[in-house]
């Protein structure tokens, strides 16, 4: 399989991308030992940082275990990449403005969308005094294109010197597209043209770089397991991480040698929790911020967490599609999948079961997005529904077909909407069994492609929808789906600078996308995050949350 743009963001899932992940599914019976367990992670926390008052700490609420903290295992999960990027800062990161800011690099630029141009901060340090320089970026690109390490993922396959799949000879001691020209300077150069936002989402946000002085000597075939990982002693970030357990909690440390400015709080935690433990978290004090895509609020809860004292709630950017993938392998006949399209009664979902938090769109951007061209999305029509159904069993199809629609167990509002839409699919003659597991198990069948249906919350930056797009919609992704017209209009949107140019050829996919169905956007949430007033300077959004983290402060 091809690692292009495995970045999938779930959400927030996010998610996103690799389906890398231990296939081990569970059922629904574990959802309470996970609750027990969560309120352990509680206990785990507090032992763990006994020695220091409550008010020097703070603490984010998230709702998705994390896979690993190891950059070379990045899943595209935003709980993922956040809690990593602590450690070891990307070169690029997005504000709450849709903008690029600079974290190692200064700039990214381009000419000709085939050499690209990293220009690093002078000032960046590791926290034990050396520089970051060129060479770090060169031996992280290094890496991730090592068939030793065998990482998947970040579109590798992209960059001069590398195979279809991603990775450069077996022993390579350097990538001929990544050439370090200077001690700030990198250049990379891709086999095709790549529009510069794709560029700098892909390899400036999510390729975190590592210190090459301290891992070089590390045997390749050890890394994506090192142990190091989970408590390194040198990095880029504001946070040292020092203790993990991935379904429960990180803590982390201030570094004080952070070159933008020691952190003002020093003690963090990452909780994992479940959704229905977010509210009274915010409630007790024992969680200080949400971030709307790490931690999932249950819709019923949004009145009940508007209405605590001291806490600010932030409406985030509607971006992130609670989205339904076809395996269409599986489901092969397009009026099978127009059917599903047409019996979903999204308005009523949106204006009832999430208060009208979001909207309704099709396919893969969000209004709030740069390249949205308005869409009049299919209307509830389960008599449409019902015609498509019976041309299908006219020709063969089978109506006692029972498909297989897995749902993330940690999303919960989804996971009830989830029996509403097959319930309302049932109405209209469709067999569908709702099997709900954990965020892990979901990305890995995902990945297998053991489903027939599959939902998760999916943020599709809205800078650069080509990476999640051109991935999801291939024989390689999760729909296994190809479409001539689409890949030409991808295609295009990396090649051309002109905005009109490049919203036509996206309607383009929205439009192919609608009539062929590899995909269902049910809604996109307009999520909510919180934060306690004690703690200054922390504003909670889709993106930028952590930006200034090293400027959060506790109020006295």
């Amino acid at each position: 399989m091809k690692k292009t743009g495995k970045l999938i963001l779930v959400m927030l899932f996010t998610l996103i991308i690799s389906a890398s992940l231990i296939a081990c599914s569970k059922d629904d019976t574990n959802n309470d030992t996970n609750n027990d367990t969560n309120n352990s992670s509680d206990k785990d926390i507090t032992e763990g940082n006994k020695d220091k008052s409550s008010n020097d700490i703070v603490n984010v609420g998230v709702t998705d275990s994390l896979s690993s903290v190891n950059p070379l295992l990045q899943d595209g999960t935003e709980v993922v990449k956040y809690t990593t990027s602590l450690a070891f800062l990307p070169l690029m990161e997005l504000n709450h403005d849709l903008e690029f800011v600079s974290q190692l690099a200064k700039e990214i630029t381009t000419e000709d969308n085939k050499t690209f141009t990293i220009h690093l901060d002078e000032n960046a340090v590791w926290s034990d005094g050396e520089p970051v320089t060129s060479e770090d970026v060169v031996f992280t690109y290094l890496l991730w294109t090592s068939p030793e390490i065998g990482s998947v993922g970040m579109s590798m396959e992209k960059i001069v010197g590398t195979g279809d799949d991603g990775y450069a000879e077996q022993g390579a001691t350097s990538v001929s597209g990544v050439v370090a020209v200077d001690e700030h300077t990198v250049q990379i150069s891709t086999k095709t043209e790549m529009a510069l936002h794709s560029f700098t989402n892909i390899f400036g946000r999510y390729i975190l770089t590592l210190p090459e002085h301290v891992l070089r000597d590390v045997p390749r075939s050890d890394l994506l397991s090192y142990d190091w990982f989970n408590a390194p002693t040198v990095i880029s970030g504001p946070y040292f991480i020092k203790d993990v357990d991935l379904n429960h909690y990180v803590t982390l440390e201030a570094n004080e040698n952070f070159f933008m400015g020691a952190p003002k709080i020093k003690n963090l935690n990452i909780k994992v929790v479940t959704a229905s433990q977010l509210l009274a978290g915010l409630r007790s004090g024992e969680i200080d911020l949400v971030q709307q895509t790490t931690g999932a609020v249950l819709q019923e809860d949004y009145d009940s967490v508007r209405a605590l004292d001291g806490i600010t709630v932030y409406d985030g950017t509607p971006v992130t599609n609670q989205s339904i993938f076809f395996n269409t392998e599986r489901v092969t006949d397009a009026r099978i999948r127009q059917a599903i399209l047409y019996g979903i009664d999204r308005q009523t979902i949106l204006k009832d079961l999430m208060k009208g938090q979001g909207e309704v769109v099709e396919a893969f951007l969000a209004s709030a997005g740069p390249f949205y061209d308005d869409v009049t999305p299919i209307a509830y029509n389960p008599d449409r529904a019902i015609e498509l159904l019976n041309e299908a069993e006219a020709d063969g199809w089978d109506k006692t077909t029972q498909y297989t629609f897995y749902v993330n167990s940690g999303d919960t509002t989804f996971v009830q909407i989830a029996s509403f839409i097959a319930a309302k699919l049932g109405e209209i003659g469709l067999n569908i069994k709702i099997n709900t597991v954990d965020i892990a198990s979901l990305l890995s069948i995902a990945g297998t492609g053991e489903f027939d249906l599959l939902a998760v919350q999916y943020t599709y930056t809205p800078v650069d929808p080509y990476t999640d797009i051109s991935w999801l919609l291939s024989k390689g992704g999760w729909t296994r789906y190809y479409n001539d017209d689409i890949v030409q209009a991808l295609d295009m949107t990396q090649k051309i600078t002109n905005m009109d140019e490049i919203i036509k050829q996206y309607r383009i996919i929205t439009d192919i996308t609608q009539q062929e169905v590899p995909m269902i956007s049910a809604y996109i949430i307009s999520a909510i995050g919180a934060v306690n007033n004690r703690l200054g300077n922390a504003v909670p959004d889709v993106y930028g949350t952590f930006i200034n983290v090293h400027e959060w402060e506790v109020a006295k």
